[in-house]
């Protein structure tokens, strides 16, 4: 191949001695079985222990996916406080905490609420100290139910609902206002306190 106009020569490296460089794999089938065989050994040693920890049940994000149902990164206080689970104490059952997360509806709530009472009543805590039971641990007849390590699935997305005539309160119901009315008035909250907590102190000390 010829050059043209003033272009750069080419300088073409090709004494790399690349066979020295190359990277193999031929440890790739012995590796796949030992990673086998460690999973098998974590789980023998994990005994009943469910085989993942237990995540709530959240909407996807944006209009496009909040109709399928995911798991969410972990359940609020709100919901754990409703369900009798203390925080600390649900780390040390299988149960993932986020305490940033916030219940925006009481049926996404009542649905996780509901998640972890199912999750409750197939728990067993076997005690350390067969002995010495701590709170919280298995006795009796529960040390000796059948276990399961099965997770708890993700409900439906559709919630069932039978068809029904609207009502004229329906009819007469202007959402698009009502939350307007709503924002404004949150907006608006703080300066109104103000106002109204002015006007009590010139009351008051118009009265004396």
């Amino acid at each position: 191949m010829g050059f043209a106009h003033n272009n750069v020569l080419h300088a073409n490296h090709f004494r790399k001695d690349w066979q020295r460089r190359v990277r193999t794999w031929f440890d790739q089938p012995g590796r796949k079985l030992r990673r086998r065989q460690a999973r098998t050994a974590k789980s023998a040693a994990l005994g009943a222990r469910p085989i993942s920890r237990l995540r709530p049940a959240v909407r996807g994000q944006t209009v496009r996916y909040n109709t399928k149902i995911r798991e969410g990164r972990g359940f609020t206080l709100a919901e754990l406080k409703e369900a009798g689970v203390g925080r600390k104490e649900a780390k040390g059952l299988g149960i993932v905490v986020d305490h940033r997360r916030r219940n925006l509806s009481e049926e996404g709530k009542k649905l996780n609420v509901e998640r972890l009472q199912e999750y409750k009543s197939r728990l067993i805590v076997f005690p350390r100290n067969a002995k010495k039971p701590k709170k919280g641990d298995s006795t009796g007849d529960d040390l000796t139910a059948a276990t399961t390590r099965a997770p708890i699935p993700l409900p439906s997305p559709h919630v069932p609902e039978a068809p029904r005539k609207i009502t004229d309160e329906e009819r007469k119901f202007k959402a698009y206002r009502t939350l307007r009315e709503a924002r404004a008035f949150k907006r608006h909250e703080g300066a109104r306190k103000v106002r109204i907590q002015k006007r009590e102190e010139e009351e008051a000390a118009k009265k004396k």
